[in-house]
């Protein structure tokens, strides 16, 4: 049985419904209060990229295109929604929209360095290798926007993700300085789908955070001149 004590303690922890109908409506209010600032986030992204998402077929040209980094096989592979980014990268840099690949993503192990797997996977797609540029401190969307443009120089880009992470990058790298527009890779409908854009929805806080606190990149780097000197050839 249990003792008078822990009924006690149960029954004053017990959540209690309002009992009165002031009191069940200002729950109501406050739950809904509560669903609206839960959903403003989500609104932001949306409002400040709208018109700013396209698909490979219709994206305008830009001189660099970003890839975000999306994960490796246990064999050091691109996943295969990275490798989906990476092949539209690769049709962008074929079609004439785009002169240079940033591939920015993991290397913080000598056993796990996603640049280096992307940069392979698109030469293996015949984009020349001195036409792709890795950033090895890519670790979170907000790293990769913030350094594309304070380590890279980057100002202007193509973006390429997922549909669903597409915005999040977009507002992110637009906050950075970065006049982008963003390339959103479609994928089939599944569990994992769903969760990375439930998942979203909390990237979603953080990225409002970023975009109005401007915190600096883990790591800032010193400049690194390789995307310029792309540009620069005729």
């Amino acid at each position: 049985m249990i003792p008078d004590r822990s009924r006690r303690l149960l029954r004053a922890l017990r959540p209690r419904l309002p009992r009165t109908i002031r009191g069940k409506r200002r729950a109501v209010q406050a739950v809904m209060a509560l669903c609206v600032l839960g959903l403003l986030p989500s609104a932001w992204l949306h409002l400040t990229t709208d018109g700013r998402v396209r698909t490979v077929a219709d994206a305008p040209a830009a001189p660099v295109t970003v890839v975000f980094g999306a994960g490796l096989r246990p064999d050091g592979a691109p996943t295969q929604w990275l490798a989906h980014r990476l092949d539209a990268a690769a049709e962008l840099y074929h079609t004439g929209r785009t002169r240079a690949i940033l591939v920015t993503g993991d290397n913080s192990t000598e056993d796990y360095n996603e640049p280096d797997a992307m940069r392979d996977y698109l030469v293996g797609l015949d984009v020349p290798a001195d036409r792709v540029v890795a950033d090895y401190a890519g670790f979170n969307t907000w790293n990769s926007c913030a350094r594309a443009s304070s380590v890279f120089g980057v100002t202007e880009a193509l973006l390429v993700s997922q549909d669903f992470h597409i915005r999040r990058a977009l507002a992110l790298c637009e906050a950075a300085g970065i006049d982008a527009w963003g390339v959103g890779v479609p994928e089939r409908f599944t569990g994992v789908w769903v969760f990375s854009g439930v998942r979203e929805m909390a990237g979603a806080v953080t990225a409002m955070y970023q975009a109005a606190f401007d915190p600096s990149p883990v790591f800032p780097g010193p400049p690194d001149s390789s995307l310029d000197e792309i540009l620069s050839e005729h």
